[in-house]
């Protein structure tokens, strides 16, 4: 058996498609295309910081966890400095996104928000796909299903199953849904049920026009 890696793959997708929203989302506001009531900002700011919140955890846990795991099963064939460089870079400016979340709660004022979530998408996307392209065969090969489980228990424990599984449904193609309702059982098909109604009104609050949903 080789590790599943359909999880992975979908919370990139989430990181991608929900940062990269965000960023237009901020720039509408930003030149009034958009306009926000104070509810509704201090949503889009509790959206951005847990949004940041999870993306940090994430990479923590491929430091912590799974760059360990295939240095030690992997060996010489991979290089993870260019990966982790990029960490410590993103790490920063979620921490200033964080803060100018906070500021556009407080002022209305989206415009630098705006620019720093640009840049933040842009980053991931460069991110992630090389980080695709040259991990997740070797972890394929060489990393261990047990090794691999410990690692997506580990980067699960900082979601939130109320925001995380709608999520699922709203990015995961129809057969990976499919895939993974195989894996779950019927509970995870239940549990989405009974949180999408939250899901879809706070990405209506949230992203307005671009909510999809």
């Amino acid at each position: 058996m080789t590790p599943e890696l359909l999880g992975f793959q979908l919370a990139h997708r989430v990181m991608r498609g929900e940062v990269r929203r965000l960023a237009v989302l901020a720039t509408e506001l930003a030149d009034g295309r958009q306009s926000a009531d104070a509810d509704r900002a201090r949503a889009v700011a509790a959206f951005v910081a847990a949004m940041c919140a999870s993306i940090h955890h994430h990479h923590v846990t491929e430091d912590e966890m799974l760059w360990p795991v295939i240095e030690r099963s992997a060996g010489a064939e991979v290089d993870l400095r260019d990966l982790s460089d990029d960490h410590s870079e993103l790490d920063p400016l979620l921490a200033e996104i964080d803060g100018q979340a906070a500021a556009f709660a407080s002022t209305g004022d989206a415009s630098a928000l705006a620019v720093s979530l640009t840049r933040l998408a842009d980053m991931l996307d460069e991110h992630i796909e090389e980080e695709e392209r040259l991990l997740f065969p070797i972890i394929t090969k060489h990393v261990s299903v047990a090794d691999w489980k410990r690692i997506e228990d580990a980067a699960r424990k900082g979601g939130d199953v109320r925001v995380d599984l709608p999520r699922i449904e709203q990015y995961a193609r129809p057969e990976e849904l499919a895939r993974l309702r195989k894996l779950a059982g019927p509970v995870l098909s239940l549990m989405i049920f009974l949180f999408r109604g939250g899901h879809r009104r706070r990405q209506r609050l949230v992203f307005g026009p671009l909510a999809g949903v």
